[in-house]
């Protein structure tokens, strides 16, 4: 149940695990709803890039003219948020990029996909992030990318086995793995934070 005046933030609702994410931003007391269109993305305060397929989300954005408005609001400083594939999509460049895939950029950062190995290697780890108290998160590492290297205005969150896993550039927010599949809410809760500051 959200209180009044909570931050509205959407979720990317063009592939990947949506519900997860509603219930995880609902619990960290965000109004919660799917975006799929441009006129969706306008009345929003924030939004989350979930996991998924970072080319196939690529492909749907441009196919449901998104790709455009989403990289005109996070550069415009709309708060987001990005897990997984959406930790691919913030970043400038990939190192490893598929055919035709684009980014909606916003952090200043090289990433290389599927960095961890592949389904059969996914993994937990508890994973120290600054900003986050009341000890380390859990994360859940699936087909996760990690973070070649940053420019100057990026801060590094954490970092795992010696590999970059969570980062913040402004109002831009991104981790390797995906927090709203533990239980555990206070990564959605420190992205609501952002968004209640920037509004």
């Amino acid at each position: 149940m959200t209180t009044p005046g909570s931050p509205v933030i959407g979720v990317l609702a063009l592939q990947g695990d949506v519900r997860e994410h509603l219930i995880a931003l609902a619990a960290a007391d965000a109004e919660a709803r799917p975006v799929r269109r441009p006129d969706e993305l306008a009345e929003v305060d924030g939004l989350v890039i979930p996991g998924g397929e970072s080319t196939t989300m690529s492909k749907l954005a441009v196919l449901f003219d998104m790709m455009q408005p989403l990289r005109e609001r996070i550069a415009g400083g709309l708060p987001v948020y990005g897990t997984c594939a959406g930790l691919i999509m913030l970043a400038d460049k990939i190192l490893d990029p598929r055919s035709g895939q684009e980014t909606f950029g916003g952090i200043d950062m090289i990433v290389r996909r599927n960095a961890f190995g592949r389904q059969n290697e996914s993994f937990e780890a508890a994973v120290e992030v600054t900003g986050v108290a009341e000890g380390p998160v859990e994360g859940v590492f699936i087909r996760a990318p990690w973070v070649e290297s940053v420019g100057a205005q990026v801060e590094v969150l954490a970092e795992h086995d010696g590999h970059i896993v969570a980062v913040r550039q402004g109002n831009a927010l991104a981790t390797s793995f995906h927090p709203e599949l533990t239980g555990d809410h206070r990564m959605h809760g420190l992205f609501v934070d952002m968004v209640r500051a920037a509004g």
